[in-house]
C-alpha cells in the first residue's frame, strides 16, 4: 500500500492515471496529453507499473499502457474503511466535533472575568455496586486513577487526601504519551471540603492555565444513594472565579467528566466487588485518610 500511495502522490502520475482510466494509450500520446517529455513520462509509467497501478504491452514499435482497476479498488476499500472508523457513532471523532462546537460557543461567551460564575453541571449514574466499593473508587487514589480522566488520557500524578482540608492534585496526559515528552494535557489542584463515608463527598478543584494561573474553581458535590441494584451517584458541579482564559476548560466539562463517570460505571459493572487497582506504570498516586 505504501508503494501505491507513493506512486499516486505525484501530480503527473495522477494525471496519467486519469488518462488511462479513459482508455489504454501509448507512451507518446500520454506524454503529449500530460504535457511532459516522453523520457519522463516513461519513468512515471514504470513507477506506476511497479506499484501495480498500470500494465503494459508492446504493440509493434509502441508500448501501450492500460490501467489496472483492482489496485485502485483496493485503495478505495482501505480509504472507505478508514472513513468508516472515523465516522463511527459516538466515536473519538464525534466527540472531537462535539467539543469543537462547545469550544466555539464558550470562547464567544468568555468576554470578561466572572463570565461563567454560577454555571452548573449535573451528572447522574446508576452504578452496579454497593456504596462501600463506590466510595473507595471516589476517594482512594489508586482506584481513582483507573477512571478519573476522559477517554484517551491517563493519570500522571494524583494526590487525594480524603479528609476535610485534604489536598488534591490531579494531573493527566495523553494515554499514548508514555515518556512524558508531550505537554501535560491538564493539571488541577484543590482541597476536600466534606467527607461523609458512603454518603457525600465535596471538594473544590481549580484547573491551571499553561502559565500556572487558575482558570476557574469547580465546587464538586457527590451524593451516594443505595438502591436495590447498587448505588445511584449524583454529581453537581458549580463554577466560580472564572477567567477569560477558562473557556477551553469549561467547554470540556460535560464531555470529559461524563466520559470519566462512564469509565467508573463500566469498571464497577465488570466486577462490583473488585477494588484492587491495577498497577499503572509512570503514575504517581497518593491517598491519605
Amino acid at each position: 500500500m505504501d508503494g501505491l500511495l507513493t506512486a499516486l502522490a505525484d501530480p503527473v502520475r495522477w494525471r496519467l492515471v486519469e488518462l488511462l482510466a479513459e482508455r489504454p494509450r501509448p507512451v507518446g500520446v500520454l506524454a503529449q496529453l500530460a504535457g511532459a517529455r516522453q523520457p519522463q513520462t516513461t519513468k512515471h509509467l514504470q513507477t506506476l507499473e511497479r506499484a501495480g497501478v498500470v500494465t503494459s504491452q508492446r504493440t509493434g514499435q509502441r508500448r501501450v499502457y492500460a490501467l489496472r482497476p483492482a489496485a485502485l479498488r483496493d485503495l478505495a476499500t482501505v480509504l472507505g474503511r478508514l472513513a468508516d472508523t472515523a465516522e463511527q457513532v459516538d466515536g473519538p471523532h464525534a466527540t472531537y466535533e462535539r467539543y469543537g462546537i462547545s469550544l466555539d460557543a464558550e470562547r464567544l461567551a468568555a468576554q470578561e472575568s466572572g463570565w461563567a460564575d454560577g454555571r452548573s453541571f449535573r451528572f447522574r449514574r446508576p452504578l452496579a455496586a454497593g456504596t462501600e466499593p463506590v466510595w473507595r473508587h471516589l476517594t482512594e487514589a489508586a482506584l481513582l486513577a483507573r477512571w478519573w480522566t476522559p477517554n484517551d488520557l491517563r493519570i500522571s500524578e494524583l494526590v487525594f487526601e480524603a479528609r476535610p482540608g485534604g489536598r488534591i492534585v490531579h494531573e493527566y496526559r495523553d494515554a499514548e504519551d508514555t515518556d512524558g515528552s508531550d505537554p501535560v494535557a491538564g493539571r488541577a489542584e484543590g482541597s476536600v471540603e466534606d467527607v461523609r463515608p458512603g454518603e457525600r463527598l465535596a471538594y473544590r478543584l481549580s484547573p491551571q492555565l499553561p502559565g500556572g494561573g487558575v482558570a476557574f474553581t469547580a465546587h464538586v458535590d457527590l451524593h451516594l444513594r443505595p438502591t436495590d441494584t447498587g448505588t445511584d451517584l449524583d454529581v453537581h458541579w458549580r463554577i466560580t472565579d472564572s477567567t477569560v482564559d477558562s473557556a477551553d476548560f469549561i467547554a470540556g466539562i460535560e464531555i470529559g467528566f461524563g466520559q470519566s463517570l462512564d469509565k467508573l460505571a463500566a469498571i464497577l459493572a465488570a466486577d462490583p466487588h473488585a477494588t484492587d487497582a491495577a498497577d499503572r506504570v509512570g503514575t504517581d498516586t497518593r491517598s491519605t485518610k
